[in-house]
């Protein structure tokens, strides 16, 4: 029964907290390059607001981190799953913003991180308003 138990939760971790690892790694290597502009399409980088792509991009991440900790992290973490991925991706765009000083030719703001943590909320509160669990 044990075993049982422990393939459930590795099924749980590889299912629910590997996208979140992977997601954000590609968070950090597109904020590790000079010109992340070269690596999206042209019309984004013409037609949409950097912050627009900042709140996308960490909606996506409060997503997939409501998601895990909601399904695999235990019922009293679940309960608590909005605050918690909104939090865990705030947290990640200050340490992207600080990554970014090191970075040539990449600035980081306070403006960026905001507009982190605004997507971030609207990420993880559509999320669990569309699922309605």
């Amino acid at each position: 029964m044990r075993d049982v138990t422990r393939q459930g939760a590795m099924v749980q971790v590889f299912w629910y907290w590997v996208p979140v690892a992977l997601y954000a790694g590609v968070v950090f290597y597109l904020s590790a390059q000079s010109h992340p502009e070269e690596q999206l399409p042209s019309f984004l980088i013409e037609d949409v607001s950097d912050k627009v792509l900042h709140a996308v991009e960490y909606g996506i991440l409060a997503l997939l981190c409501y998601r895990a900790f909601r399904w695999a992290a235990g019922p009293a973490v679940g309960r608590q799953a909005v605050v918690l991925a909104i939090v865990t991706a705030s947290v990640y765009g200050v340490t992207d913003e600080a990554h970014q000083l090191f970075v040539p030719f990449r600035e980081s703001s306070w403006q960026d991180w905001l507009a982190d943590t605004i997507g971030a909320a609207i990420g993880a509160l559509s999320w669990r308003f569309i699922r309605s669990e």
